[in-house]
């Protein structure tokens, strides 16, 4: 029994993360995913609305300590309208919704006049774009009546990224891929997560999806660098504000944006996928 505590702690100093509760957070958001999908898909949207105000309250938290104070009200506003847009008209509702949204947090600036107004303005697009506006993409995945099918291959793509990043990164990573944005990510553990994602891309096009294996293995390569890429800038967003995990909300993963930052960059990738599939074949060319 000691030794299995000895190799826990080992890999958990040695990923910078506790494994257990992370998996048993893992799991239980996956369940959480899956369940809302396979009742009301209505309910996706906003289970994916709340995690988006938990993601801006992060955000205003992180950047409130480095002197920056977004309106956390207005864009809390902003990020449940987005979502709801989006479930009702689609992309043309996100679209619209952003394009309101983000000219109303402008002028909303004004009231507190010149002072930083730059630096706010900027930080509240930048928290309108990174979060309700990416997140409105894992509801425009669920809005089809293989909702369902499409967000639990998101899942799997995005775990498979992130599972064997951490596994091969842990057990055979020497070199860093990005040392002065997240130390703990190597070279090893990204060919591990491309191997493992694109596998695990093309069984879940072919079983869950019910389409051809090899557009999935493309679907993976797109997932590892999109993935991978969320996962750094969250990071460099984290190291410019020297804070570790954007919160304790998450056992194991830190905050909601520590959870979210892979899917919010994966999703628009495999949306846009979907689309470019679903009109080739409309059109006969695949």
């Amino acid at each position: 029994m000691s030794d299995l505590h000895s190799i826990n702690e080992a890999i958990n100093q040695r990923a910078g993360r506790k494994l257990l509760p992370s998996i048993g957070v893992g799991l239980f958001l996956i369940a959480l995913v899956w369940l809302s999908l396979s009742t009301y898909r209505f309910l996706f949207a906003i289970v994916v609305a709340i995690a988006v105000v938990l993601g801006i309250r992060e955000l205003n938290r992180a950047l409130s300590a480095a002197d920056i104070h977004l309106p956390l009200w207005a864009l809390t506003a902003a990020g449940i309208g987005l979502s709801g847009a989006t479930w009702l008209g689609g992309v043309s509702g996100l679209a619209v919704a952003t394009a309101i949204a983000l000219p109303c947090l402008l002028v909303l600036q004004l009231p507190r006049g010149t002072e930083n107004f730059v630096k706010t303005a900027s930080a509240s697009a930048l928290v309108l774009m990174y979060l309700p506006f990416l997140a409105g993409f894992l509801i425009l995945l669920a809005r089809p009546y293989n909702g369902l099918e499409r967000v639990m291959t998101l899942v799997v793509l995005v775990g498979c990224n992130d599972t064997f990043a951490y596994l091969t990164g842990v057990i055979f990573g020497k070199h860093p891929l990005a040392p002065k944005i997240s130390p703990k990510k190597t070279i090893e553990g990204l060919i591990g997560s491309l191997i493992f994602t694109v596998i695990g891309g093309s069984i879940a096009f072919h079983y869950i999806m019910g389409s051809d294996w090899w557009l999935g293995a493309i679907a993976g390569l797109v997932t590892v660098f999109t993935a991978t890429a969320g996962d750094l800038i969250e990071s460099a967003l984290k190291r410019d504000l020297a804070i570790k995990d954007m919160s304790s909300l998450l056992p194991g993963h830190g905050g909601i944006m520590d959870r979210l930052d892979s899917v919010l960059f994966a999703a628009p990738a495999l949306w846009l996928a979907l689309e470019v599939v679903r009109r080739a074949q409309d059109s006969g060319l695949i």
